[in-house]
């Protein structure tokens, strides 16, 4: 199957799931994501405003840990710091993101990247939403060195996904039952 109907199949599927049962595997999956060492010493961590029922981390944002979120400028996912207490407003594709004038986060201060995806596959390779920011993003030598976590739900872990010679792999990801490692963190 080519990646433009397999995301059309995951998108349906994934917006098929009830609110409740959406809630449920999110919060399951953010149990998961808890439990991983590398989470768990992690003091700056990048993430995402959930849309199109991705899986929601809201509920991490309370821990004691800076927070990133991206804006989206031109084609370049640019990050500021981020708390539960500054404002968000919608920003490219309807994406909740920080304002301007949020403060930038220094690429050497990140220790994790969680990367939102459709799917992923054994090899790390992940299935977005077909606009390249991510892989644009860790094709940089400056942030290919942060460890980064695919988040999916269980029916987006696949054996293996197309890929093109662009594709960046991941270095993991997290479902609402399992977290796992592709390739040794740098």
């Amino acid at each position: 199957m080519n990646k433009q109907n397999l995301r059309r199949q995951l998108l349906q599927q994934r917006q098929q799931l009830t609110k409740l049962v959406w809630r449920e595997k999110s919060q399951q999956l953010c149990q998961q994501l808890i439990q991983m060492p590398l989470f768990q010493s992690a003091q700056t961590v990048l993430s995402y405003s959930s849309i199109r029922q991705e899986p929601d981390l809201h509920s991490l944002f309370t821990l004691n840990k800076q927070w990133g979120l991206s804006r989206c400028i031109n084609q370049d996912l640019i990050w500021h710091l981020w708390q539960p207490q500054m404002p968000l407003q919608k920003g490219a594709y309807g994406i909740l993101e920080p304002t301007a004038d949020a403060p930038l986060i220094d690429p050497h201060s990140v220790d994790l990247i969680l990367v939102p995806a459709l799917a992923c596959d054994r090899r790390g390779y992940r299935l977005g939403y077909g606009g390249g920011y991510y892989d644009r993003l860790l094709a940089q030598p400056i942030w290919a060195k942060i460890p980064t976590i695919g988040i999916i739900f269980d029916f987006g872990y696949f054996s293996e996904l197309p890929a093109d010679p662009w594709d960046i792999p991941l270095s993991g990801a997290c479902t609402e039952f399992s977290a796992f490692w592709f390739k040794e963190r740098t």
